[in-house]
């Protein structure tokens, strides 16, 4: 049954996570040679855990543009991978130093720090050899354009860029300066956070060839949910648990780092993320109904616990 054909989003969440899950565990290496443990651990980080968010939006946008199953899991897979690498990284010593990753040993706890750096190295070039190859999508310069637009908001002006901000803010509030702006901050969470869901949601319209009018909109989308998702981040952090957020609580607040919650409060910055996703689901009007599990992903983002 394809996803277009699911009205309820909690299910349709289910079914585009196990189908992701089933194409990555094809896609990842696995067999007892001489390297086999850094194939351990890859599957260890990627393998069996998380919302798989990222890959609906990828599944989602592309049933608006009719993409076929294997392009649409193939890509989908790919930020999976890319997802899974940085929270390896993210969770090391030298950066957010977290024993725990979706409820398990972050990758570092569970084999060695050398190993998770490996790992989370294979992880990244892996998906771009997805990306890159004729199964992904028959037109190379599709392919060409997943990579480019994978490798921007993964790099250095995205994701690795947004992450030594928040290692720079953080430095920055071990020694008593003056903390984030809310620009500074929404700056660095859109690079840290909504770069990869901005590719997400407009890899749909990538491999479907569909007019800029219409990828435009999708990446207004992911703007709006993209804060709405870090802000919703920011307040299980200050209330959630770790069984429900499956990693250590209340860190960002130890460290004295600036958050979206530190500025505005509880209430405004819920009252924020609320307003952002109803922004979000407006930004779909030109795709009509067809887009109604995207703006109940909008509403999902906010309200969830974990």
């Amino acid at each position: 049954m394809p996803l277009s054909s699911y009205r309820d989003f909690g299910a349709a969440l289910t079914f585009a996570a196990d189908s992701v899950e089933h194409t990555m565990e094809r896609l990842l290496p696995s067999g007892d040679s001489g390297e086999a443990r850094v194939f351990e651990a890859m599957r260890y980080s990627s393998l069996g855990g998380g919302k798989r968010l990222r890959a609906f939006f990828v599944l989602a946008t592309s049933t608006l543009f009719k993409v076929g199953r294997l392009p649409a899991l193939r890509t989908a897979s790919a930020i999976e991978l890319i997802h899974a690498y940085s929270l390896i990284h993210d969770d090391l010593p030298a950066m957010d130093d977290d024993d725990l990753r979706r409820g398990k040993p972050s990758c570092h706890k569970q084999f060695d720090e050398a190993t998770a750096i490996l790992a989370g190295d294979a992880l990244q070039a892996l998906a771009f050899e997805v990306l890159a190859h004729e199964d992904t999508h028959g037109d190379p310069a599709v392919r060409t354009a997943l990579i480019t637009e994978l490798a921007r908001a993964s790099g250095a002006q995205g994701m690795v860029g947004g992450q030594m901000l928040d290692l720079l803010a953080e430095e920055r509030a071990e020694v008593g300066g003056e903390p984030l702006s809310i620009g500074a901050i929404t700056r660095l969470q859109r690079l840290k956070t909504g770069a990869l869901i901005s590719f997400s949601c407009t890899a749909g319209a990538i491999l479907g060839k569909s007019s800029e009018h219409l990828r435009q909109a999708l990446a207004a989308y992911a703007h709006d949910v993209g804060l709405a998702f870090q802000i919703a981040d920011d307040l299980l952090d200050v209330e959630g648990s770790a069984a429900e957020i499956g990693k250590t609580p209340g860190k960002d607040a130890a460290a004295g780092k600036a958050t979206f919650v530190s500025i505005l409060g509880v209430e405004r910055a819920r009252a924020q993320a609320d307003l952002l996703a109803r922004q979000a689901a407006a930004h779909l009007e030109p795709f009509g109904a067809a887009a109604d599990l995207l703006k109940q992903a909008a509403k999902f983002v906010v309200a969830r616990r974990s």
